[in-house]
């Protein structure tokens, strides 16, 4: 009866030896293979917040999950963020940037080439014309064949008009004449005048004493018989007009441009047209005047240019296209396809130290060769993202980092001090009087529109170094020049940046 025990005892210690042996030998195999690792160590960097990947805005102090979604808040590390607790934008390692497609570009100053072209018509110079009326009453013993349409030359005939009572004027004048009598001579005379009767004519009945009763009307000038109601043995009457005359020496383009781009046009701008009927011609010419009604159909402003027509190649109502000279304003200026337009703001992905990319708000200008004018939002020597930057742009969304907006005092806005796990209180609906936000600069430039600085760093506000226009009231200015050094201040009300105060460096403005 023992020995069944005792093979029984024996064979359990024998199966505990084998799984020890077995666990010993699995744990020595782990270490000789180095496939034993220690537990990943916790994340060691600083929370600055928690958020809501769908709702980036709002910060939370703590982990759990969002008031918004069915989800839990994700951390914010400070590795990932300024020290203001605002988003540095989304990082892309520097290997894949070629596979992306990524190009940079560098904003810079500089002069926007010329980009505005306009469609114009030809039209005639409605400061040369001629209107062509009847003296005095007679009527039409002969025409001349000349119809609407026709091109004449200055003192053409164009009808023959018989006066009757010319002639009985014209024999008092003779008799009153032969006696010698001056004054009565000269008030004769003068009656022949008002009559309507033309000098050559009265010389004529001085030097040969014949009465004369007919009179051939001539144009005044040469050019395009527009309108022509004279005809052969009809009556006119005094100061009925027979014809009118459209010169030709010299015609008008009338541009219509664009009513967002008439801020480009100045009256003696200089500008080349193009005619269909002449292809690869260019005729010269300037802005006469740029009319001060906007056309409400097509929202166009109506620029007016006088072209010289010497040899009558330009044709009232031939097509145009006008191509208006730059200004030589500097601008700042970055390429156009660098810009992310929403419908609602334009932005742009600037680009940063250690392969991080944010998207920066800006406010643009004008547009052409490619380039856009920067208003605000970037300083000269930024580098931007040129192609590649909608992709960037896609994955900070997906990140939940903020547009960085543009620079505007809000003196009211938050510390940077963390949120509760509640939404921030809404500031008071009274807010305190910003104060002024102070700079140096120098001065570039004076206009009636403002002054132009090119100022250092606005702290206060996070603005770069940069050359911009300032509103201003000219009584601010006197005594200043462009180059002086000066301190201003400025706020931003929403018609824009206003200097308040300006002091010339090293003496009083």
């Amino acid at each position: 009866m023992t020995r069944p025990y005792s093979t029984k005892v024996l064979l359990g210690a024998g199966a505990a030896l084998v799984v020890l042996g077995v666990a010993a030998g699995y744990g020595l195999a782990r270490l000789t293979t180095g496939e034993v690792q220690s537990p990943a160590p916790a994340d060691r960097r600083k929370v600055l917040y928690w958020y809501d990947p769908m709702v980036p805005a709002q910060h939370f102090d703590k982990p759990g999950k969002s008031p918004f979604m069915d989800m839990q808040l994700v951390p914010k590390y400070a590795g990932e963020a300024d020290a203001a607790g605002a988003p540095t934008g989304v990082r892309i390692d520097p290997s894949a940037t070629q596979s992306l497609g990524l190009r940079l570009a560098t904003v810079q100053e500089g002069v926007l080439s010329g980009g505005l072209t306009a469609t114009g018509v030809v039209d005639f110079n409605q400061r040369d014309v001629a209107i062509v009326q009847a003296r005095s009453g007679g009527f039409v013993q002969r025409v001349y064949g000349r119809a609407p349409g026709d091109v004449i030359a200055a003192g053409a005939p164009l009808a023959d008009l018989l006066v009757p009572e010319w002639a009985g004027a014209q024999a008092e004048y003779l008799a009153v004449r032969r006696t010698g009598d001056a004054s009565l001579t000269a008030a004769a005379r003068q009656r022949l005048h008002l009559l309507g009767m033309p000098d050559s004519l009265v010389a004529g009945l001085d030097r040969d004493g014949r009465a004369r009763t007919t009179i051939t009307i001539t144009a005044p000038l040469g050019g395009l018989v527009s309108k022509l109601d004279v005809r052969f043995g009809m009556t006119v009457a005094m100061g009925q007009t027979l014809a009118e005359i459209n010169g030709l020496s010299k015609v008008w383009i009338t541009a219509a441009v664009p009513e967002a781009q008439a801020s480009q046009l100045r009256p003696g701008q200089g500008v080349g047209v193009s005619l269909a009927a002449y292809p690869g011609e260019t005729v010269r010419g300037t802005i006469q005047a740029v009319l001060p009604q906007a056309q409400g159909d097509s929202r166009t402003l109506q620029a007016r240019i006088e072209l010289p027509n010497r040899d009558g190649r330009l044709k009232p109502g031939m097509f145009a296209t006008v191509s208006f000279d730059a200004t030589s304003r500097p601008a700042l200026l970055a390429p156009s396809e660098a810009v992310i337009r929403t419908g609602t703001r334009a932005v742009v992905m600037l680009a940063m130290d250690g392969g991080r990319y944010q998207a920066v708000e800006v406010r643009t200008g004008r547009e052409a060769g490619g380039q856009t004018e920067i208003l605000a939002g970037l300083a000269a020597g930024q580098r931007i993202v040129a192609s590649g930057q909608f992709l960037v742009d896609s994955e900070a969304s997906l990140a939940g980092l903020q547009v960085r907006p543009l620079p505007v005092a809000n003196p009211l806005a938050p510390s940077g001090g963390m949120s509760t796990a509640k939404p921030m209180a809404a500031p008071s609906l009274q807010p305190a009087k910003p104060a002024l936000l102070e700079t140096t600069g120098r001065i570039e430039q004076v206009t009636q529109d403002g002054v132009t600085l090119s100022h250092g760093p606005v702290p206060a506000i996070g603005w770069p170094p940069m050359t911009m226009t300032f509103r201003v009231d000219p009584a601010l200015l006197k005594g200043l020049k462009t180059g002086d050094q000066v301190r201003f201040g400025f706020d931003q009300p929403p018609a824009g940046p206003t200097v308040r105060r300006i002091t010339k460096i090293g003496g009083g403005a």
